[in-house]
């Protein structure tokens, strides 16, 4: 006898798959831009460059958990979306509050209107689908 081995539950159902489509192009996005800036310039503004490197970290871990599914998975996600927010919303305020800190612009300035709000509106999005995509347990 062999033991079966179950497979995590997906997570990327329905508006999950919205949610991967929108954090893998977050992925490409962010990590891209920081790549360049932090090769080219990065003397110009380590700080922004360096969080947006971050946010590329980020989002590709909760890309990555999305996919792989199951419930450790969807927690990891959960834990890192809410983390995600709070960077965001710390990000997006220091911007406006002390905007000589970051000389160029990160991901997550004024709350991601570079980039169309899609970085606060992301994790609210992803942290109601998670939160509501729970596995039963047997």
């Amino acid at each position: 006898m062999t033991a079966v081995q179950e497979k995590p539950a997906r997570l990327i159902g329905g508006p999950g798959l919205v949610l991967v489509w929108f954090y893998g192009v977050m992925v490409v996005g962010a990590v891209s831009r920081s790549a360049y800036q932090i090769a080219t310039e990065f003397d110009r503004a380590p700080l922004a460059y360096t969080l947006s490197a971050i946010a590329g970290v980020v989002y590709g871990f909760i890309t990555y958990s999305l996919v792989r599914g199951g419930e450790t998975a969807r927690r990891a996600a959960q834990l890192c979306c809410a983390a995600e927010l709070v960077g965001v919303l710390v990000v997006g305020t220091w911007t406006l509050i002390e905007p000589s800190a970051f000389p160029d612009a990160t991901v997550w300035s004024d709350y991601g209107m570079g980039y169309v709000f899609i970085p606060v509106l992301l994790p609210l999005s992803a942290l109601y689908w998670l939160r509501g995509s729970r596995t039963a347990k047997p």
